[in-house]
């Protein structure tokens, strides 16, 4: 990992240790903090949910058991935050049950102790580009979400006419309207969506996922067709 300068150093993902082993968690700060990671740590779950944490970039590198809150109750805490943090386990409790409990929940990795220094700091590694990739896709997400919620109802409705392949001519009859009005709902709504084609429309249904509602307008033309 590259060195980096003082202003650099601010903007770098923080890793998250939190384990009830004081010594091994001065151990494991040191270790990766010559790498150049910025770390914080912590006794207990419950001090680290107490903890300000404004960066959503990082990872938690996290222990099984614990005195309170075990690793997998925290973990399942982490999931619900908006931007959750990546976590890899790092654990001598560890067995096959918790293991699987802790990768179905997202872990991103599960090391047992004692681990060799290389492989922690590969779990780390991809932990913090699983986490950057995720936070990269929740942002676009979040902004074609903002686009459409910008669009009126009968924008919406034209938009999923139109990505379920009707014509402005189709969509005028279905609607009661004219087909000049179509073409104008439909400049709007894709200058609104940022997009130029109805290709572009049929990927931004993609990432709008669930969030996007099939006007009732499409559910009456695929009636028609059948």
């Amino acid at each position: 990992m590259p060195r980096q300068t003082e202003g650099q150093h601010q903007r770098q993902p923080t890793v998250y240790l939190v384990d009830d082993d004081l010594s091994f968690r001065r151990a494991l700060s040191r270790r990766l903090r010559v790498e150049n990671y910025r770390v914080e740590t912590f006794g207990s779950a419950e001090e680290f949910l107490k903890g300000d944490r404004s960066e959503a970039a990082g990872c938690v590198v996290l222990e099984l058991q614990m005195a309170g809150s075990s690793g997998l109750e925290l973990q399942e805490m982490l999931a619900q935050a908006e931007d959750p943090l990546p976590v890899i386990f790092l654990t001598a409790q560890g067995n096959v049950s918790s293991s699987v409990r802790a990768m179905k929940q997202g872990a991103v990795d599960f090391l047992t102790k004692p681990v060799r220094g290389d492989e922690l700091l590969e779990a780390v590694q991809r932990a913090l580009a699983w986490g950057a990739a995720e936070r990269q896709t929740r942002r676009q997400k979040r902004e074609w979400r903002a686009r459409y919620e910008r669009l009126t109802l009968r924008e919406r409705e034209v938009f999923a006419l139109v990505v379920g392949g009707l014509s402005n001519k189709q969509i005028a009859n279905l609607l009661g309207t004219t087909e000049r009005t179509i073409k104008a709902h439909r400049a709007q709504l894709m200058q609104k969506m940022g997009v130029q084609s109805p290709a572009e429309l049929g990927r931004a249904v993609e990432w709008l996922g669930e969030f996007f509602q099939a006007a009732p307008a499409l559910d009456m033309a695929r009636r028609q067709s059948t």
